[in-house]
């Protein structure tokens, strides 16, 4: 469904079957996810109205052992069942675009929350960092050396 003569097939039923709502069962969502909006696009169908079921990351390649090729295709049948009936309860929402204050608030003056605001502010972002503690660096403060290079942890 993700090549060229699938996309054509999906385009082609849609408009025979005046189709509004979408359910795909194919590949992983990550890479095909937007040749399918296109399609939603083209055939005026509003993108809430698409449900993608990945059965090749939940069935057929995690479970590739002849002796369970039975239950991963009950899976597949299973997962587009409930594809199919969470597309019978979708809605548009409205798309709007809102203004962002380019702030950010850090909560932790440990090695990830020191980490998350330096990234933060190298972006552009204004950014509020909160210890509780009268010290920054959390536990990676109190140490002297560490595994495995033995480094001073500051």
């Amino acid at each position: 469904m993700c090549t060229e003569g699938g996309s054509s097939y999906i385009k082609e039923q849609i408009e025979e079957f005046k189709l509004d709502r979408i359910v795909v069962a194919a590949c992983t969502p990550r890479t095909h996810q937007p040749v399918f909006a296109a399609i939603l696009k083209e055939a005026g169908i509003p993108p809430r109205y698409f449900e993608f079921v990945n059965i090749r990351e939940h069935c057929s390649f995690v479970h590739q052992a002849p002796e369970v090729r039975e239950k991963a295709i009950k899976k597949a049948i299973e997962l587009i069942k409930a594809g199919i009936a969470r597309a019978r309860l979708l809605e548009d929402v409205p798309t709007m675009t809102v203004p962002v204050t380019p702030t950010a608030l850090v909560i932790g003056g440990g090695i990830s929350g020191l980490s998350a605001a330096t990234d933060l502010g190298d972006t552009g972002y204004k950014v509020y960092l909160i210890e509780k503690n009268t010290t920054i660096g959390g536990r990676m403060s109190q140490l002297d050396r560490t595994f495995p290079t033995d480094d001073c942890s500051i």
